[in-house]
């Protein structure tokens, strides 16, 4: 059984140590253990009931996404991408003033007896707004 508890390690390498950790390994071991007896009760060899035990048990991301190991197949956020939707922010921010401030001109210059141009206001305000969340999420890492 030497070579689960190795196996186990191996999982479990680039966890940072808890006793969280340690209770998750044990339980682990333990699991695979009674999962290699049953398998010798039902006539596999040792070996044998070993690695089918290990293939069997598959993957552990699950469980080291509960322990706060970051997921290595995830890209993180470079600055580049921060970078990137600030200067989206920043674009659709002027934009969005440049477009209220035509309306506003046409509204006063042609029909000043009548305000609509907040209406189309708080359509386009949808702009920046939808650029500012999306820059502050980034700017939290999600």
């Amino acid at each position: 059984m030497k070579k689960l508890t190795q196996h186990v390690n191996e999982l479990f390498h680039d966890v940072p140590e808890s006793k969280q950790k340690e209770v998750v390994m044990q339980e682990v071991l333990q699991n695979l253990e009674e999962k290699v007896w049953d398998l010798m009760e039902q006539g596999k060899e040792e070996e044998d009931a070993i690695n089918k035990a290990i293939v069997e048990f598959g993957d552990i991301e699950d469980l080291k996404k509960e322990l706060g190991v970051p997921d290595k197949n995830m890209p993180k956020k470079s600055t580049k991408s921060l970078k990137n939707t600030k200067l989206n922010l920043e674009y659709s921010i002027w934009a969005s003033l440049l477009v209220i401030g035509l309306f506003v001109f046409i509204n006063f210059y042609y029909t000043p007896q009548v305000i609509w141009f907040v209406y189309p206001t708080f359509a386009i305000l949808w702009w920046p707004l939808s650029m500012y969340y999306r820059w502050s999420k980034a700017k939290r890492g999600e």
